[in-house]
């Protein structure tokens, strides 16, 4: 029994050195829990004697034993039961107001309150702007007659009265005012229409004014087409030429009548280019060009020339020879036309 609590008292100290070493507790612990372990021998003795065993003094306590090696971890043990609910603790103090969340969805509307009580009667406003105009009203009763007017203005005089009799003759009076005029007459009936009178003699027959007239139109023939160039065309196969002012023997016309002439000329081109002038007075008036692409062609002009007494106008090939291909066939014409179609008086 000895040997084991001795034991048991060496545990205890080996375990406070331990503890000592580990936790570095203060002596007064020490002291502590060396009591205890007295005390717990002491009682284990007391209940060995009431058995009719004697025990001696406790002996000196031994030197403490080598470390031993340090226990596992508690923290990797198995947990254990669930203890018992403890006491509800008091209440703490009220915690900060949180951050505001965001705002949740609408909920459901509710239902219809009861219809609340009609309020004041509000301040008269401010009177508001004029209105359209009404419909006219019913005629209304007929009003009282009104007081007598004022007299009117002097009426217009009168018609004179018939002429009295004859009084007594006595002596001349005084010559009477002028009487007013009398009243116009109604306009009579018109009368019948008078008879038809006889037809009278027919005069004189008038002279008829004359028409100054000035016209011509000639064309080429098989002898007088590619005519020469720089020099008047002759067109010898006369179409028109009543008043002879044109001479198909030098193919210049001559002014006879003073006035504005048009003149016109339609060529057929063969085998050659065309560049004529219209002349007047050896002066240049309108050119017309045409380049030969094979075949027949087909060149035309027209000027309207004013022209005196005496002025010359024909048609030529300008520049070289090679220029001159007007023709003329059975089938084909060249013509140079001109006429008077406004007359200048002296």
């Amino acid at each position: 029994m000895k040997q084991q609590l001795w034991s048991q008292v060496k545990n205890v100290q080996m375990f406070v050195q331990v503890k000592l070493e580990r936790t570095m507790l203060f002596p007064r612990l020490v002291c502590v829990l060396f009591l205890v372990v007295l005390v717990n021998a002491a009682e284990q003795i007391a209940s060995d004697k009431g058995l009719g065993c004697v025990y001696g003094h406790p002996g000196i306590p031994g030197d403490p034993g080598h470390n031993g090696m340090p226990g596992r971890d508690g923290r990797d043990g198995a947990k254990g039961d669930k203890g018992d609910r403890g006491d509800i603790g008091t209440c703490g103090e009220s915690g900060k107001p949180g951050p505001k969340g965001d705002q949740g969805e609408p909920g459901v509307a509710g239902i219809t309150g009861a219809k609340g009580k009609r309020g004041e009667t509000g301040e008269r406003g401010s009177p508001g702007k004029m209105g359209p105009q009404g419909f006219a009203g019913p005629l209304g009763l007929k009003g009282q007659k009104g007081e007598l007017g004022l007299p009117g203005p002097q009426g217009i005089k009168g018609d004179v009265g018939p002429i009295g009799p004859e009084g007594p003759q006595g002596r001349t009076g005084p010559k009477g005012e002028i009487g007013h005029p009398g009243i116009k007459g109604s306009i009579g009936i018109r009368g019948e229409k008078g008879s038809k009178g006889d037809f009278g003699e027919q005069g004189p027959k008038g002279d008829m004014p004359e028409i100054p007239k000035s016209a011509f139109s000639a064309r080429l023939s098989e002898s007088t087409k590619l005519p020469p160039a720089n020099t008047p065309i002759r067109f010898d196969k006369v179409l028109y030429n009543g008043q002879g002012h044109y001479d198909p023997e030098t193919g210049r016309f001559t002014c006879a009548i003073r006035g504005a002439y048009y003149f016109t000329y339609h060529i057929t081109v063969f085998s050659r280019n065309v560049k004529v002038v219209l002349m007047k007075n050896g002066q240049r008036m309108i050119y017309t060009m045409d380049t030969y692409q094979g075949g027949e062609d087909q060149a035309g002009g027209g000027a309207v020339l004013e022209l005196d007494v005496g002025d010359k106008v024909w048609l030529q090939v300008a520049d070289r020879q090679l220029f001159n291909g007007l023709y003329a066939d059975d089938d084909d014409d060249t013509v140079f036309s001109g006429f008077l179609f406004l007359q200048h008086k002296d």
